[in-house]
């Protein structure tokens, strides 16, 4: 199942063509009817002539509704561009062509309507040049353009036998496991309750499955599925899909949300992006602008950042683009959205309202918010963005440790391909596996995972923390642990597991809840082994009435008196209260005995 979105300038007939091809008038609301322009979006289904059954989503042409007109375009697999041939391109033309270019939708076809308007074949001969003069550069630069009236059925019949032929090129919808339908609508029907509807991609969707709407978190059941009309138990990846819901209801449903499956789908509000200023425009790119961002049928504001340049300016500041140019940026965005690491996205101006570009989201969940000029996080986001199954994981897997579901969820890959390529770069010693629970070959999905030379920056950054402790307090056996954790950055939930490799590697010894360089050894003076060996006999003599903290404290140092205490010579009881190691545990056992 595929799908086809209209595009084209207000008033050149896409709704009337929709309609002849289908039966279907997709102009659904009563307000599009009396005015004969398309304000929402609109939806239909078409039987191909080689029996292959397609859906259309028809958007509107006018300027005031390109947001709309965004909405549905996200998620299509080829474009129906309409041009009237009796007007030409026209503003909204090149609009919607450069939104086509930048979600990067890969084929389509030119239908130049009212093609029963246009008398002299020298005018039409003229416009079907200057179509193809602005499809160059394009996606669609190879688009068939064909002339055709939706009034007489002129061109028809080579219209369908054209979108069969794009359709039998496309490659079958991708399965990786991770449904998604972004709501594109949601109303109720009476007797059925909730309803909405989108555009099902990345996986397959079941009657009775429990879903979730991201990114609000929402949960629901699905009752019932229904595509062009019929009802089906199982809907298939690339299908217009309508999914009635129980357990939500419709006021905390809304356009922008996505319905999928729980809990792999996060909610953001930073974004590492790929990003293109449209081909030609009077606006560009600025750094830390304000823009809005549109993601499949979501749209909030946001912060554009520019960090460097995409091509040969890279290693320049870049404080805008335009005219194509691309470059790396990081989105700081208002309202949080549900994405996936290659979902394409588009950025207009909010006023005065124009499209300025759009990109590729590289990294749905930066771990910071970058400097500008960082040439590592950028380096990092080229490999993102255009790498091979083997560095995308790399890249992954090189700021924090993942579990293995959130490394194939983080790369975008399907589970298969990512699990057989985490495999081989554990085989080959390049990435590390903190738990190892992998036996046979088989990766546990729980398995915690590294790239390696990520932990060695981490081991390093952990032996330089304690070499730096040791310096400033040589008496002390060890670092308390909480505060090696923190000093040393260790990401957070795996601290633990990075302390004990590094205690299978022999870097580190841990003493009770102190951590210290397994070289580390506490030498004393011979002067602090005098004052030492004064205190202990004073300790020695009253064993039950020892001198008090304050009194120990003062006649060898606070840090001889930690190191006394470190190394359990000196036993603290309270904070004022010390015994001698013998003498406590004789108390104890004389303790035990009265209990």
């Amino acid at each position: 199942m595929f799908v086809i979105g209209t595009a084209g300038h207000v008033d050149h007939g896409k709704s009337t063509l929709v309609q002849a091809l289908t039966g279907t008038n997709p102009d659904r609301l009563a307000e599009e009817q009396r005015r004969a322009m398309t304000i929402d979006l609109g939806f239909a289904w078409l039987t191909l002539p080689s029996g292959a059954e397609v859906s259309i989503v028809d958007v509107p042409g006018h300027e005031d509704f390109v947001r709309n007109m965004l909405a549905g375009v996200g998620g299509i697999d080829l474009a129906l561009l309409v041009v009237a041939a009796d007007e030409g391109v026209m503003p909204q033309t090149r609009e919607h062509l450069e939104i086509l270019h930048l979600l990067q939708v890969p084929r389509g076809v030119v239908a130049l309507t009212k093609a029963d308007l246009v008398q002299d074949p020298d005018w039409l001969d003229l416009v079907r040049e200057e179509v193809r003069e602005e499809l160059a550069g394009t996606t669609l630069a190879q688009a068939e353009i064909i002339p055709v009236s939706a009034r007489t059925g002129q061109g028809l019949p080579e219209l369908l036998a054209a979108l069969d032929r794009l359709v039998a090129a496309c490659p079958p919808p991708a399965d990786v496991g991770r449904p998604r339908l972004p709501i594109d609508r949601a109303f109720t029907i009476a007797g059925f309750g909730t309803v909405v509807t989108g555009t099902l991609g990345g996986g397959r969707l079941t009657v009775g499955q429990e879903v979730e709407l991201a990114p609000d978190g929402l949960r629901a059941r699905i009752r019932g599925l229904q595509r062009h009309k019929t009802k089906i138990d199982v809907a298939e990846p690339g299908t217009r899909l309508a999914a009635n819901l129980s357990g939500v209801e419709l006021a905390a449903l809304h356009r922008g949300q996505v319905l999928t499956t729980p809990g792999w789908l996060q909610r953001t509000r930073l974004l590492d992006v790929r990003v293109q200023a449209v081909r030609q425009s009077a606006y560009s790119l600025r750094h830390n602008m304000e823009v809005e961002l549109f993601l499949a049928t979501s749209r909030t504001l946001a912060r554009l950042r520019l960090l460097a340049g995409a091509d040969e300016s890279a290693n320049q500041p870049v404080d805008e683009l335009r005219d194509g140019q691309t470059g790396w940026a990081q989105l700081q965005l208002r309202e949080p959205v549900a994405v996936a690491r290659g979902d394409r996205f588009v950025l207009r101006l909010p006023s005065p309202s124009a499209t300025l570009g759009g990109g590729m989201v590289v990294d749905p969940h930066p771990r910071r918010r970058y400097r500008r000029q960082d040439h590592e996080a950028v380096a990092r986001l080229a490999a993102l963005a255009s790498g091979s199954p083997h560095e995308l994981l790399l890249q992954v897997l090189s700021t924090a440790p993942l579990t293995v579901r959130e490394a194939i969820v983080a790369s975008g890959l399907d589970a298969a391909t990512a699990r057989e390529t985490l495999t081989a770069l554990l085989a080959a010693g390049e990435v590390i596996a903190l738990r190892n629970h992998a036996a046979a070959g088989v990766l546990a999905e729980g398995e915690v995972l590294l790239a390696a030379r990520a932990w060695e920056r981490l081991r390093s950054r952990l032996i330089g923390t304690l070499e730096e402790y040791h310096q400033a307090h040589p008496l002390r056996l060890g670092m308390p642990l909480e505060e090696c954790r923190s000093r040393a950055r260790l990401p957070e939930g795996y601290a633990d597991l990075l302390l004990a490799r590094a205690l299978a590697q022999g870097d580190i010894a841990q003493t009770g809840t102190l951590v210290r360089l397994a070289s580390h050894r506490v030498t004393l003076t011979p002067a602090d082994e005098q004052r030492v060996q004064v205190l202990l006999e004073a300790f020695a003599r009253e064993p039950f009435t020892p001198p008090s903290a304050a009194q120990a404290e003062e006649q060898v140092g606070p840090a001889l008196l930690q190191y006394l205490i470190d190394s359990g010579q000196l036993v603290r009881v309270s904070s004022e209260v010390l015994f001698s190691r013998e003498a406590h545990a004789q108390l104890e056992a004389l303790l035990r005995q009265q209990l």
